[in-house]
């Protein structure tokens, strides 16, 4: 499990074979190989560690679901560690499950801040909200406005200075995670079940094995 609290930006400095290297220093500390880190907001298993960055291997899956397929020599990525059971809880239930990908349509100015208008896919919308939570690039943002085909967020000046979303223009791709809980609300209001299982919490990122 994630916040969304983005803990540092790092650099990509070697992409390709279904493997992504990643130049970073704050979010070595502690991290061992097998433990996850969140990559502009996708859940990786690290597979190796050097004293200036680390590396993890990407799915399919994920290439399919993400924009990290995308990523190219020296762009910079949203970084967090998973959150330890004792960790300070700051931004809301990350997963690191990405549920596909939007697009900024526009970025406008507003007394300090920047509001970022962003498309989303039409299976996504129905779990975007007022004041709702939703995880773009992996920073936990509230939803301000949306409408049938888009959503709103305000950027504050901290965000954009520690996190690339600073550095986001119209056209560009971020990956989107809905709230979990809206999903399972959504769930309960088509009569679905649900039973909490100790398999059902792992499934979905409530618990870590290995």
């Amino acid at each position: 499990m994630f916040t969304g609290i983005v803990e540092e930006i790092g650099v990509v400095r070697k992409v390709g074979s279904g493997c992504l290297g990643i130049m970073a220093q704050k979010v070595l500390d502690g991290t061992k190989v097998g433990d996850s880190i969140a990559v502009n907001g996708a859940c990786l298993t690290v597979t190796s560690l050097a004293s200036d960055g680390f590396s993890v291997d990407l799915m399919p899956e994920t290439i399919r679901r993400s924009t990290l397929g995308r990523l190219h020599y020296g762009e910079r990525v949203n970084l967090e560690r998973a959150i330890s059971a004792d960790g300070h809880f700051g931004g809301h239930f990350v997963q690191g499950h990405v549920d596909g990908a939007g697009s900024i349509v526009s970025l406008s100015p507003e007394e300090g801040a920047v509001i970022a208008r962003i498309s989303a896919p039409a299976e996504l919308m129905p779990y975007i909200v007022n004041k709702g939570f939703i995880t773009v690039d992996g920073v936990s943002l509230t939803v301000i406005d949306y409408d049938d085909f888009s959503f709103s967020v305000s950027l504050v000046t901290y965000t954009r200075e520690h996190t690339t979303l600073g550095r986001r223009k119209p056209g560009d791709v971020v990956n989107l995670e809905v709230d979990i809980i809206a999903k399972y609300v959504k769930r309960l209001m088509r009569g679905e079940k649900l039973s909490i299982t100790m398999d059902f919490l792992e499934e979905h990122g409530f618990l870590k094995t290995g």
